[in-house]
């Protein structure tokens, strides 16, 4: 259908002056043959050789006013013209230039035709946006230079900085879990520096601290510094992946002591009598044990091979994949609730414990790995992996049947919880650990590429149509979850008004928010701990729909934690509650907050050519590992 025309075609049969121009000849010729002048003029020989000498004067005016727009510096290169020739035509030009009438003001547009056509119009617009997000991309990168700044001041080796009290902790082993988790942040933002001082660390600490260190966990310690030093053995250049940077040690450091902790790790695996893994490993000895109850976290166990699977690709060792890969095909075997899981499995028997299902803690990224491994392992010739892809799309119709309901009086669609499995009664509540939901869904239905290219090739199922509606609904929720607060950061959890379920006076304490009324926010789930989830979602969701709106969203959220986390002298914070303000201060900065949120933000706002998504696969703690085959 072609455009629409800035006028009716009433108006092309018709000298309307609001529409079009009338030229000068036209104008006089009708005043001329229309009026008594005609015949006081022509009646007399004076009046005669005037009217004559007029027609050939507005006949000379026309034909030199044209002449084809054609670039007259080309027609002199090609020999058209003359030199001589182009002095006259521009003199010419000039005369014209005197005699012009000033030019009419363009028709004004109905709303329905603005934006049909004129791509000229809106460019200023997409150079000014362009510019925008150029901007809050490198304010991203000062915070994280700000974050880095006080966790190297204070905290320097330590797993985590305490930015109010000015000192490191280890709580998750003391393996220097932020500089680990930091270290693909610098690279891809190109804060060089910190790359530098990063990579200096681990080349010179880390080898001796897994030797001389105790406990550890499995989960945590192979996503956060296993998938940190195989993200960056990658990206600095390793098996020929990314440009190589000029700063940090070569990648083949980064390779060895990935192998070194990995090779501890598998203790988990071969000290367990079932293909669970046990949750904790001493690595001085790498000796390996169950948690005091004896169980393992689902999610845990089964967020592993990514990291497995890519070190035996880079080392030429398939014993790391192969004993990742036996929790997923035990899982294969187990039965399922509509493809829905427990949150806990016992290594001994290697069986789920309880009836309790959730997307929530110990849960999550269980159904995150499933479609994530297949797509790191997909184009692989040896592999067959079909099942989990299978197991992956049972899982969200379950989710879809079982734990997707809406909130009232305003219907933001959320993911509930069966406590007590399926026989039990729904709980409306959803941390915002599920918020990685909304990405996953996105991530599983174009397989990496944006919407538009999925479409265009028929590449989605109905299946996949469905997953991306409820992708962009969790996504409004999620997002929601920060506005709805007087800070407008996310509490730790949230529960939804439904027909079974509310509790007064526990809003978010925006009262201007459309949605007070459908988020409870109870007192003891009112904090924030820099969490990525969000953004994470985002991202992935503005990668493939190309929708602004998803980054406008995450420049609040970015804006809000600069507002009420950031510490001047170094570092940003971890909050008691996010419904009053000030909001009171926790003093603790998890390494996921520079491995994480600051990375998946500074994506958000840039170019999605950078790390994209049909070629690399983010772990569960944000670090990219390459998609087999690229």
């Amino acid at each position: 259908m072609s455009k629409p025309l800035p006028y009716s075609m009433k108006d092309l049969h018709y000298d309307n002056a609001k529409f079009r121009h009338r030229s000068l000849f036209k104008v006089i010729s009708q005043s001329l043959f229309t009026s008594n002048l005609k015949r006081d003029c022509t009646s007399c020989s004076t009046g005669k050789f005037l009217l004559v000498l007029l027609i050939f004067g507005l006949v000379y005016l026309m034909l030199t006013h044209t002449r084809p727009a054609r670039s007259l510096s080309n027609e002199l290169a090609e020999g058209v013209i003359t030199t001589e020739e182009l002095k006259v035509i521009d003199n010419s030009s000039r005369f014209r230039r005197f005699w012009r009438k000033p030019p009419r003001l363009p028709p004004r547009f109905s709303p329905d035709e603005k934006g049909g056509n004129s791509s000229s119009i809106r460019e200023p617009k997409k150079i000014n946006a362009g510019s925008e997000w150029i901007d809050r991309q490198h304010s991203v990168k000062e915070a994280f230079i700000h974050a880095w700044s006080g966790y190297k001041k204070y905290a320097m080796g330590y797993d985590e900085l305490m930015p109010l009290s000015q000192h490191g902790i280890d709580g998750l082993g003391g393996l220097g879990a932020t500089v680990v988790d930091a270290l693909d942040t610098a690279m891809i933002m190109g804060a060089d520096d910190i790359v530098s001082e990063a990579g200096s660390w681990i080349e010179t600490h880390l080898l001796d601290r897994i030797s001389q260190k105790g406990q550890v966990n499995l989960f945590e310690t192979t996503i956060r510094v296993l998938g940190g030093l195989l993200s960056a053995y990658h990206l600095s250049g390793g098996e020929q992946g990314m440009n190589p940077t000029t700063k940090g040690p070569r990648p083949i450091v980064y390779l060895e002591i990935a192998k070194k902790l990995a090779d501890c790790l598998l203790s988990a695996f071969t000290a367990s009598p079932t293909p669970i893994p046990f949750s904790d490993v001493v690595l001085r000895d790498s000796s390996a044990h169950p948690a005091p109850d004896g169980l393992s976290s689902t999610s845990e166990v089964s967020t592993l091979q990514l990291e497995f699977n890519y070190l035996s690709s880079v080392s030429g060792d398939p014993k790391y994949g192969m004993e990742a890969m036996k929790v997923l095909e035990h899982f294969r075997t187990l039965p399922k609730v509509e493809g829905l899981v427990p949150i806990y499995i016992s290594p001994h028997s290697g069986d789920f414990s309880g009836e309790n299902i959730r997307l929530g803690s110990r849960g999550d990224s269980y159904y995150e790995y499933l479609i994530k491994v297949w797509l790191q392992q997909r184009t692989s010739n040896e592999s067959n992996l079909t099942y989990l892809y299978d197991m992956y799309e049972e899982a969200m119709k379950g989710v879809r049947h079982l734990l997707v309901r809406k909130s009232i009086p305003n219907g933001l669609v959320f993911v509930g919880e069966l406590p007590n499995g399926l026989t039990g009664s729904f709980s409306p509540k959803m941390d915002h650990l599920v918020c990685f939901l909304p990405g996953t869904l996105a991530l599983g239905a174009t397989k990496g590429v944006t919407k538009e290219k999925a479409m265009k090739e028929n590449l989605l199922t109905f299946e996949d149509l469905e997953n991306l509606k409820l992708a962009e609904d969790l996504a409004k929720t999620c997002f929601e979850m920060y506005s709805v607060t007087s800070t407008g950061l996310s509490p730790e959890i949230a529960y939804f008004h439904t027909e079974g379920y509310y509790e007064g006076g526990l809003d978010g304490g925006n009262k201007s928010s459309k949605y007070l009324n459908d988020i409870i926010i109870k007192h003891a789930d009112r904090h924030n701990l820099l969490r990525p989830e969000t953004v994470e979602s985002l991202f992935t969701l503005y990668r493939i729909t190309e929708d602004p709106k998803y980054q406008e969203w995450g420049w609040q959220i970015f804006e809000a934690f600069e507002k009420y986390t950031k510490v001047d002298s170094g570092g940003y914070t971890s909050l008691d509650d996010v419904t009053t303000l000030p909001p009171h201060r926790r003093d603790k900065m998890e390494t996921f907050f520079l491995g994480e949120t600051l990375k998946y933000l500074y994506l958000l706002f840039g170019d999605s050519s950078v790390i994209p998504l049909d070629k690399f696969v983010f772990n569960t703690e944000a670090h990219p590992l390459p998609i087999k085959g690229y």
